[in-house]
């Protein structure tokens, strides 16, 4: 048996325009939700981050929440943790770290409700480093997907490894990234897919092959790519056998889909499962500790010291000046959080709070990556941000009753953080 676990990545940044919204939930969302309903049983694992299901309910797209709701109570997907506003959590402090995992779960709980229980994690942009295991073990989460790419040793396909921090395990799954590009990518029709997981299954009396990719992929980027792909191979692999009432209602399936005999073979050796029933299904492998990656990390990344590419090239200068003015938010922003000491202060330092939350999100970073992404109006929406969270902390500071050395200093970081804002403005144009 090949079980096949789908991980379906559903995230929009918190400046993304309504028109767009509008246009991937009409696009995507709907009807990918569609299909998973008309094969009940299909198992996906679906993270969607804290901000996008705020997004989708203060913008009438609540049929979308509902669906989601819906394939869960029929235990079709389980949903995963993540960060609320899709930072990338190794270039973090690990306390916000922790706080963007708790405003996740807060957040899809409240969307969600009961049905809402992650048991896997899911870094977005599936970056990772040692540094973001503790917040994780410590959230509760049992296991974490990443690229291919990260994984240390060879191969798991009947076993999964796991990272050990303070005699607590994380089960580790490694996304098979040249099958989970080939979709993303249209390099693969249906025939193909399922040939193509008979390969890698081998000799193998059971494994497990992982694919992940961004939910939008499915009709959005690639035009009804949920129906000419999902939905056709969905129909084609074999129902578990609690799904029948009797094996001659399962021999009606392949004549229905016009599989040939060695098609149809292929096909009843593929079950779709979710991520954590892999954990039951596959036993614990070795200790291990994944290379520091993301989803778009290449073996040159890795050699020229790059393993976030699309967020900190360490050879992009619009990244560096970036993070250099978002370590200044964050300084001033726990200032202004430890100093507040009126109904007045603490409003404007909790407003700074909130507004640096959202100041974490990736997307940022990666329109300013020029690989090839580049868009000065999405670099200049996360800037604003910043600014925005910066100008609230530093009148909580100033408005407090706070040490004049205190607030000298303060204005000295808000004075950099100026020119550092229009340095990457300047940079803008060029």
């Amino acid at each position: 048996m090949i079980y096949w676990a789908q991980v379906f990545h559903f995230y929009q940044p918190p400046t993304q325009s309504l028109s767009v919204l509008h246009k991937i939930c009409d696009e995507s969302y709907r009807p990918l939700i569609r299909v998973l309903l008309r094969y009940p049983h299909v198992k996906v694992t679906v993270n969607i981050n804290g901000v996008l299901s705020e997004m989708l309910h203060d913008c009438g797209h609540d049929d979308i929440i509902d669906g989601l709701s819906q394939l869960a109570k029929r235990g079709q997907i389980e949903f995963t943790g993540s960060g609320k506003y899709h930072p990338i959590l190794p270039l973090i402090p690990r306390r916000e770290i922790a706080r963007q995992i708790q405003l996740n779960l807060r957040t899809n709980r409240r969307f969600f409700g009961k049905v809402y229980v992650p048991q896997g994690f899911f870094s977005p942009e599936m970056c990772y480093s040692k540094e973001i295991v503790s917040p994780i073990l410590n959230s509760g989460h049992q296991w974490i997907i990443l690229s291919g790419i990260a994984c240390p040793n060879s191969w798991p396909v009947n076993i999964s490894h796991y990272v050990e921090h303070n005699n607590k395990r994380l089960r580790v799954f490694f996304r098979d990234d040249i099958v989970s590009n080939k979709i993303s990518f249209q390099a693969l029709g249906t025939s193909e897919f399922l040939e193509n997981l008979k390969q890698i299954k081998g000799n193998e009396k059971e494994m497990y092959v992982v694919t992940a990719m961004d939910a939008e992929t499915f009709g959005h980027h690639i035009k009804h790519w949920e129906e000419l792909f999902l939905a056709e191979v969905y129909g084609q692999i074999e129902p578990s056998e609690r799904t029948f009432t009797s094996q001659k209602q399962a021999a009606v399936l392949a004549p229905r889909h016009n599989l040939s005999c060695e098609g149809t073979k292929i096909a009843h050796e593929v079950q779709a499962v979710t991520v954590s029933q892999l954990v039951e299904l596959f036993p614990a492998g070795e200790a291990i500790e994944p290379k520091p990656s993301s989803w778009s990390t290449s073996d040159e990344d890795f050699a020229a010291g790059n393993p976030y590419p699309l967020w900190m090239d360490k050879d992009n200068e619009i990244h560096r000046l970036q993070w250099e003015h978002l370590g200044i938010c964050l300084e001033l922003v726990n200032k202004a959080i430890k100093v507040s000491d009126s109904d007045e202060t603490k409003r404007s330092a909790t407003i700074a709070r909130d507004l640096l939350d959202r100041a974490l999100h990736s997307c940022q970073f990666w329109w300013a990556s020029r690989r090839p992404m580049w868009d000065i109006n999405l670099i200049h929406k996360g800037l604003l941000e910043q600014c925005q969270a910066i100008v609230n902390a530093y009148r909580a500071i100033n408005l407090s009753q706070a040490d004049e050395g205190i607030k000298k200093e303060c204005y000295r970081k808000l004075i950099v953080s100026r020119n550092l804002r229009d340095k990457i403005i300047d940079k803008l144009f060029l």
